[in-house]
């Protein structure tokens, strides 16, 4: 069953928390590198829920500008 973009959205928002949070206990053991590989991915994750996000946005946009609840 195909997500919506919204559903892609809220996915890759709890990837980016994982990261972050992984990136911090990794920061806190004094294992910088691997944090540093930990936050860049929370980036990129991060990057990819705005991109769905925007698509669920115009979605949302789209069906209102046509009359659809």
């Amino acid at each position: 069953m195909p997500q919506s973009p919204h559903e892609r959205a809220a996915e890759f928002h709890n990837k980016a928390a994982h990261a972050h949070q992984a990136a911090a206990a990794s920061h806190n053991k004094g294992d910088h590198l691997t944090a540093h590989e930990l936050s860049k991915q929370a980036h990129e994750h991060s990057a990819k829920a705005l991109e769905h996000s925007n698509e669920a946005a115009s979605h949302f946009k789209a069906g209102k500008d046509l009359g659809h609840p």
